[in-house]
């Protein structure tokens, strides 16, 4: 199983990005998705987490300029991310908690993270 996340770059203060994260691999069920951010010299943190029915939870930094959201038939999380600011400027990382198919052949319990994609904010 692998998360892939896209979408990061460079863009100006108050612009607009949108990230996406599609899992692959042999995927049985993905319980709760989420997005966390890790800035320089900086502890990773949450930015924003959705679960497999819909509910969600932000940030208070971000609440009211991000927005999660998932397809649950292509295995994706999306994060809409407007009027950015420098401050967001930061590695971004998905992932997700599923029902997957291990090394052995086995489906288990996991937890997967994308390989993180870059976004910096201009002032």
């Amino acid at each position: 199983v692998q998360l892939q996340a896209s979408g990061g770059g460079l863009v100006q203060s108050g612009g607009s990005l949108k990230l996406s994260c599609a899992a692959t691999g042999r995927i049985f069920f993905i319980n709760d998705m989420a997005w966390y951010r890790q800035a320089p010299g900086k502890q990773r943190e949450l930015v924003a987490e959705i679960t497999s029915g819909g509910s969600t939870n932000y940030a208070d930094s971000v609440k009211g300029r991000f927005t999660i959201s998932r397809d649950n038939a292509r295995n994706t999380v999306y994060l809409q991310m407007n009027s950015l600011e420098p401050e967001d400027t930061a590695v971004y990382y998905c992932n997700a908690d599923l029902t997957g198919e291990d090394y052995s052949g086995s489906y288990v319990a996991m937890r997967a993270w994308g390989q993180g994609t870059l976004v910096t904010v201009s002032s």
